[in-house]
């Protein structure tokens, strides 16, 4: 039967497979690229093509002399990868969280569809302010389901040592490996304009974002609204 797809899209699968099934868990190294390609009868060519694509999508990480491993969301990856508020300085930095709101409830009709969940179901709502060198930017509102995260608590969600996604790793095993945003200017409501410390009208940037683990489950969807006075977004695109 005909290849409906290259070898080692087929190995980058079977790669993926593994890692969603938990055999090799974040910060684990990957076996060495001989051990793999002997693993699935293919050249070790084939195998670091596959591994360079897991790599670039920034599922895997390539450490010099080491070995390749499973990204582990720690707050510098988050901050790297997942977190595009730059200093109009081109300064970056892991913001300073502060939460303002934490409710189990339902989600609404938007949410609801952006995360794949049924009507009715449990989700929490969570608003966060985030600080920048200890100013208010982002209004972070966060809705995930209930039942990916059956013991999420608001104590669980605030002392976590770790970025969002990293408490969704390390303690439930889910691993977000891509994100969908859509990003518009809107004109700020009263709330998030007191709470940006903005002025009578003002515009923010509006970030719409579901991330996502492997086989497309959408684990949080989250509205983010940003003062970008002296802020704005960075977008990298293409290798380096």
């Amino acid at each position: 039967m005909p290849r409906t797809q290259p070898l080692y899209k087929e190995v980058k699968q079977h790669i993926t497979e593994s890692l969603r099934d938990s055999k090799w868990r974040h910060g684990q190294a990957i076996p060495s690229e001989p051990l793999l390609a002997k693993r699935f009868s293919v050249s070790i060519g084939t195998v670091r093509r596959a591994v360079d694509e897991l790599v670039a999508e920034n599922i895997l990480v390539r450490q010099q002399g080491r070995g390749t491993f499973v990204a582990s969301h720690t707050r510098d990856y988050m901050l790297n990868v997942f977190f595009q508020i730059v200093g109009n300085d081109g300064r970056k930095e892991f913001p300073q969280p502060h939460l303002l709101t934490f409710k189990r409830g339902r989600a609404d009709l938007a949410s609801e569809e952006l995360l794949g969940i049924k009507h009715g179901e449990l989700v929490f709502q969570v608003q966060n302010l985030l600080l920048l060198q200890g100013e208010p930017v982002l209004v972070d509102n966060l809705c995930l389901p209930a039942k990916l995260f059956p013991d999420m608590s608001k104590n669980l969600f605030v002392n976590r040592d770790t970025s969002t996604y990293g408490l969704y790793q390390m303690r439930y095993g889910i691993t977000v490996v891509r994100t969908v945003e859509t990003i518009a200017a809107v004109l700020a409501d009263a709330r998030t304009r007191t709470l940006l410390k903005m002025p009578h009208p003002a515009a923010v940037l509006k970030i719409t974002r579901t991330a996502y683990t492997y086989k497309d489950l959408a684990v949080d969807t989250r509205v983010r609204f940003v003062n970008t006075r002296h802020h704005h977004y960075l977008s990298l695109l293409g290798k380096r």
